[in-house]
């Protein structure tokens, strides 16, 4: 088995208040979990308006499959339509 965690850094440069990144972020992690089925959710600067952090984990069979789901999930926040902007992205796969 392998877990291939993601931690994911963005900035959201057009939010104005909490309420308006809640909605956004609302919209992304739905969109990954049920296109990617991947488990994910903001792990951190939940105060910050322009700044959140996801956290991203799958569980596949193989290694090189942990890596393509994980790199489809982190190509769709830089190719969707949401304005978001990655600032760091940490990954890491843990075979048990």
């Amino acid at each position: 088995m392998q877990v291939g965690i993601c931690k994911v850094r963005l900035h959201l440069p057009g939010n104005q208040s909490l309420k308006e990144k809640r909605r956004v972020l609302k919209s992304i992690i739905t969109r990954i979990r049920n296109k990617y089925e991947v488990s994910i959710s903001e792990v951190d600067d939940q105060d910050l308006w322009q700044i959140a952090t996801l956290g991203i984990v799958c569980t596949t069979n193989s290694t090189s499959q942990t890596n393509e789901v994980l790199s489809k999930a982190l190509e769709f926040l830089h190719n969707s339509q949401f304005e978001v902007e990655v600032i760091d992205c940490e990954r890491e796969i843990i075979s048990f």
